[in-house]
């Protein structure tokens, strides 16, 4: 599975410990940035991230800011992407199984590093159910390819 893994200066520290996870783990990733606490201006960090995924260079995308919300709804303007803000284990779960969600986001200054991981985890070990769930995104990119 390819990975891609981008924060802006509020989830920087957040990212960080999800690298420190994916590489205890021999998970494998691409950090796409910010590389410091810097301030950087956040829909610049998820569209770049949105449109890897987007273009096929990324099976699934990670993208934490402050709050996790700027960066999903950015990412949710690049065509094809399912962008999902999810600060529990549940909805991560849900949001794979039955929205076939291909980027996570969440929010640094809302979530400890613990349950951050809990919740990567849980999404990259959930896989889309499809049947009526398909037909359901299905009506999602159909919208979507319309405007």
């Amino acid at each position: 599975m390819s990975i891609a893994i981008a924060s802006d200066h509020g989830g920087f520290e957040l990212k960080q410990a999800i690298i420190k996870y994916f590489d205890k783990n021999e998970i494998s990733y691409t950090d796409l940035g910010t590389y410091s606490t810097e301030s950087v201006d956040y829909p610049d960090i998820a569209i770049s991230c949105a449109e890897a995924v987007a273009r096929g260079e990324y099976e699934k995308g990670i993208i934490i800011c402050g709050t996790g919300i700027g960066v999903c709804i950015a990412a949710n303007k690049v065509k094809g992407i399912r962008a999902a803000q999810c600060h529990d284990t549940f909805s991560a779960r849900m949001s794979r199984l039955h929205n076939d969600a291909n980027i996570l986001t969440m929010g640094g200054r809302v979530i400890g590093s613990g349950l951050a991981i809990e919740i990567v985890k849980a999404w990259l070990a959930s896989d889309f159910e499809g049947e009526r769930h398909q037909r359901r995104v299905n009506k999602i990119s159909q919208y979507e390819s319309n405007r």
